[in-house]
């Protein structure tokens, strides 16, 4: 099975630690919710909830649970708790409350807060705002949390051996067969409540938070996944957004299909521009040009498809945790001398290094156990959002497309259609409109070279799908821009964040 079969979207690379719950912060108290007179009767009682909150994590942290309906078509029906955490602004004077969230879909925002608020933004934003993060509903410590597989069974379905030649009839069955095993399961250890893991009823949690938190209008910073979560909330609620930032957007009036296709450029695009770079210096395990780089990874690739490579443990490097692991450093410059590492060790028959970038991406220790249910809940999340048709003319038309925009990525990125095809939920109604019509100036960031959320569709959103928003251009590589080394983009988030200042143009940063 390919990574693309498995994830209708890949999930953005964060490294994120355990949360601990030690804590010496006195007890905070709750803000007064704001309910104003535009929330359905049903939903007010989600509105003007009052959290417990306690101290958690590093000092002038706290944790709670958020409670929102289970479905929001019904508030009746029953209620889920959602995790979240807020750390205090530094300056104990807030200007007011920032809500995050860090991509995926499936990406817990809780441990950002407790254990690493240092990584997140700049030490301005965190002086002036408190920092909010949640983990949606399906993912980390919220209800209903997505669970499907054990330990064991997750390895198999991530680093599986190729059973059968790639394509061949035999493969798509086993395929469908290991996917059928895995819905069953989630179905099974999830339950009912799987049906409503949705992007849609996440940003109506959100504004649950918001209001919690006792604001008027919405303070929001996402990455990644997190910009289809913002600007699905802003078409619901548009005159509730404050400010907004989109880094590493997704563009959310494209098709699925054209989703996965657009990714994948991204990532051939990324590979290419490594391959560049490797390729100046003296160590790189390339020779040649930039055609004869691609063929060999090309042949390495074809050759673990039948002979997987021995590592420095009991486990071998299949041709699918070498597709992760060739990915995963493709999110950061910074993570290239990795892969050239792995690429010189697997060239000479180990692929340990290779193996270890793939756990990484996987959330996997060296115990065998998985540090979050990223996985499970990211393919929850993708499949009640959106899926491509699974038919064979569909997915032969779709593999056409991805082979011809990548011969050395796209074999792998086949039958993407498969991973969604037996879901038991159907895809969940979305806005009819991505304008957010009459909100205030949303920021958009984008990254020239982001292989994971490819800088077009920054473009898009900003100044097609957006009726009031700014783009904000970061030349340079690596997936999303904000709160790492480059001034000018931290300067003109933090700027709007703090001083309301949009913009006139893009900074081009």
């Amino acid at each position: 099975m390919s990574i693309a079969r498995k994830f209708t979207r890949l999930v953005a690379a964060a490294a994120v630690v355990a949360i601990s719950l030690a804590g010496c912060s006195p007890a905070a108290t709750s803000p007064e919710p704001i309910v104003d007179a535009s929330i359905p009767s049903e939903d007010r009682e989600f509105y003007s909830q009052k959290v417990d909150w306690s101290p958690c994590g590093l000092e002038e942290t706290f944790c709670g649970n958020v409670v929102v309906p289970i479905d929001w078509a019904n508030p009746k029906a029953g209620s889920l708790k959602l995790a979240a955490a807020y750390h205090r602004a530094d300056s104990g004077k807030p200007l007011g409350s920032i809500i995050f969230n860090p991509g995926g879909p499936g990406s817990s925002a809780v441990p950002w807060i407790t254990d690493s608020i240092e990584q997140l933004g700049t030490a301005n934003l965190r002086k002036h705002f408190n920092m909010v993060g949640f983990d949606p509903r399906g993912v980390g410590s919220s209800e209903p949390t997505v669970k499907c597989l054990n330990a064991k069974d997750t390895d198999r379905f991530l680093y599986g051996s190729a059973a059968f030649e790639l394509g061949s009839a035999e493969d798509i069955k086993d395929t469908r067969d290991q996917l059928g095993k895995f819905v069953s399961a989630c179905l099974k250890n999830t339950g009912p409540n799987l049906g409503f893991i949705d992007t849609v009823s996440a940003a109506k949690d959100l504004d649950v938070i918001r209001a919690v938190f006792g604001d008027s209008q919405i303070n929001y910073l996402g990455f990644s996944y997190g910009t289809q979560l913002g600007s699905t909330y802003a078409a619901l609620f548009p005159k509730r957004v404050g400010r907004m930032v989109l880094d590493g957007a997704i563009d959310p009036t494209l098709s699925d299909a054209d989703q996965s296709l657009y990714q994948l450029i991204g990532f051939d695009q990324a590979l290419k521009n490594f391959l560049a770079n490797c390729l100046q210096s003296a160590d790189c395990p390339f020779r040649g040009s930039l055609d004869a780089a691609l063929l060999r990874i090309q042949k390495f690739l074809a050759g673990l498809e039948n002979s997987p490579l021995p590592t420095d443990s009991n486990r071998e490097l299949t041709v699918w945790a070498a597709i992760t692991g060739l990915i995963m450093p493709l999110y950061s410059e910074s993570y290239w001398p990795y892969l050239s590492q792995g690429f010189a060790e697997g060239f000479a028959g180990d692929g340990t290094t290779l193996l270890a970038l793939a756990d990484s991406y996987n959330e996997r220790a060296e115990d065998g156990s998985y540090g979050s249910n990223l996985m499970e809940a990211n393919i929850a999340i993708s499949c009640l959002d959106a899926r491509s048709p699974s038919d064979a003319k569909s997915m032969a038309e779709q593999n056409r497309r991805v082979i011809e925009a990548s011969p050395v990525l796209g074999r792998y990125w086949q039958y993407g259609a498969l991973t969604c095809e037996q879901w038991p939920f159907g895809v969940v109604e979305h806005p009819s409109s991505y304008s957010a019509s009459g909100s205030k100036p949303i920021m958009v960031v984008g990254t020239t070279g982001d292989p994971a959320t490819p800088y077009a569709q920054a473009v898009s959103l900003a100044n097609d799908v957006l009726a009031n928003a700014v783009l904000v251009t970061f030349n340079g590589e690596g997936h999303t821009a904000y709160g790492q080394s480059n001034k000018c983009v931290n300067n003109a988030v933090d700027d709007y964040f703090i001083k309301n200042v949009v913009p006139n143009e893009d900074p081009d940063c």
